[in-house]
């Protein structure tokens, strides 16, 4: 519920008297001695959702628009007919916890923070997270989330274009960029601070294998119904007055962690190896705005006026526009990813299969483990294969008894290995190594009674 305060312009305290009873509010006058041309303040108490049309009642009847209003939280309101005020709001609209226009712009200025502390908390989000990925350690990560300020620019972005403020519209741009670039920056940084005074003595193959690096390197589309759920969440939340803390840590799992595996990626000197990071950065800042441009638009937040909400319709359909061909250009990429991974994973599965079966016609031999190395790069050719990992080396771990000579295995792995790889990810067939392990077996037996 909210508590409004209205300026009155001289001679217009009956005109606002007659809406207010019209409307069956509880309210009261208050002489304005100011001489700036208003005759008096009135107060009224509003459930939520009746703010924006009763402010459009008072402006029809000839309330001023420079009139300052103030509309603050009521924790409690006890009169019988604002009781049925709330209950007449609950049955005419179905989103009744829905803010004014005004209220919705308040917030988001209020959400975009201030330059100097926006680059501190992107700064130190963005350190954490680094240090939260090289430590595998997914408190720390979330931890990063926490104090990342990236709900707030996202927010003020779709408010600033559904309700024509493009002063909003540019700060919230303005802030996703620069904070984007800043948090790729301060990664990236400390990543190579880190690296070069030894602190995480690890080449780059061994940071990149961490498993909290690991998982984000090859992002799938999943992660773009992430984004999109993140960015809808926050919308609804700004609409209905709530609090955005929760919803902020969501699209900052969203940002955040991808951004400082590109940083590390850069770091260590293997930016090509980051690729499906940087990518998932960019499709899911656009999928965030996208979202909450489209919760905004359907929450028929436009402004009032025949012309003004044609011309806002029309640039909100342009940045749709925009946004959706850049995820849909960029998803096709994360597609290319999932399918890429999707196929690794088969030749993984499939050459320890066939170790398998050619270690049957060994019987004292065992299998101890199957690891693939990769190539690094991109790998050339159809842009269908542009992202499928080449592995150069199948080393193949077998035990055998001691004192025994091991059973020649290495052609027939590689051949059944290399058809492996050119059916799975059409690359030619890699070095296959074999490594003899002598391991001696011993049985126990029970002593005699």
């Amino acid at each position: 519920m909210r508590l409004v305060e209205v300026l009155v312009p001289t001679g217009k305290r009956a005109t606002v008297r007659s809406v207010l009873d019209d409307e069956g509010i509880d309210y009261g006058f208050t002489d304005e001695t100011s001489g700036r041309g208003y005759e008096a303040i009135v107060t009224f108490p509003l459930p939520s959702g009746a703010v924006e049309p009763v402010l459009e009642s008072l402006r029809e009847a000839g309330l001023e628009r420079d009139a300052f209003t103030v509309v603050v939280n009521a924790e409690t309101v006890v009169s019988k007919r604002f009781e049925e005020l709330e209950e007449r709001y609950a049955d005419e609209e179905s989103d009744g916890d829905r803010i004014a226009r005004e209220e919705l712009a308040a917030r988001a200025r209020d959400l975009a923070p201030d330059i100097k502390r926006f680059v501190g908390l992107t700064v130190l989000s963005a350190v954490v997270a680094t240090a939260g990925l090289l430590l595998d350690s997914p408190a720390v990560v979330v931890g990063s989330m926490v104090i990342a300020p990236l709900v707030g620019p996202a927010m003020t972005t779709g408010v600033g274009t559904v309700v024509d403020d493009d002063d909003l519209f540019r700060r919230g741009v303005s802030l996703q960029v620069g904070g984007g670039v800043l948090a790729i920056a301060s990664a990236t940084v400390f990543a190579a601070l880190i690296n070069l005074a030894g602190v995480v003595p690890m080449d780059a193959a061994t940071v990149l294998s961490v498993p909290e690096v690991a998982e984000r390197l090859a992002p799938d589309v999943l992660s773009l119904a992430v984004a999109l759920a993140a960015g809808a969440a926050g919308a609804i939340s700004i609409s209905a007055g709530v609090s955005t803390a929760l919803v902020g840590v969501m699209i900052a799992a969203a940002l955040v962690p991808p951004t400082a595996v590109v940083g590390i990626g850069i770091a260590w000197g293997r930016p090509e190896a980051v690729l499906g990071s940087a990518v998932l950065v960019l499709v899911n800042f656009l999928s965030v705005n996208l979202a909450v441009l489209a919760v905004l638009r359907l929450s028929d937040y436009g402004p009032r006026g025949w012309f003004r909400e044609a011309v806002t319709a029309r640039t909100v359909r342009r940045r749709a526009a925009v946004l959706l061909v850049g995820i849909l250009v960029l998803s096709a990429v994360l597609v290319g990813i999932t399918s890429a991974g999707a196929r690794t994973a088969a030749f993984e599965d499939q050459s320890e299969a066939v170790a398998t079966e050619v270690l049957t016609n060994a019987p004292d031999a065992q299998l101890l483990s199957v690891q693939v190395n990769y190539r690094s790069g991109l790998a050339p050719g159809r842009p269908s294969d542009l992202f499928v990992r080449r592995p150069s080396l199948v080393t193949i771990a077998v035990a055998h008894p001691p004192g025994v000579d091991p059973p020649p295995l290495v052609d027939r792995l590689a051949l059944g290995i290399g058809r492996v790889a050119e059916e799975t990810l059409g690359v030619a067939p890699p070095s296959v190594e074999v490594r003899y392990v002598p391991v001696e077996r011993a049985s126990a037996t029970s002593a005699p009674g």
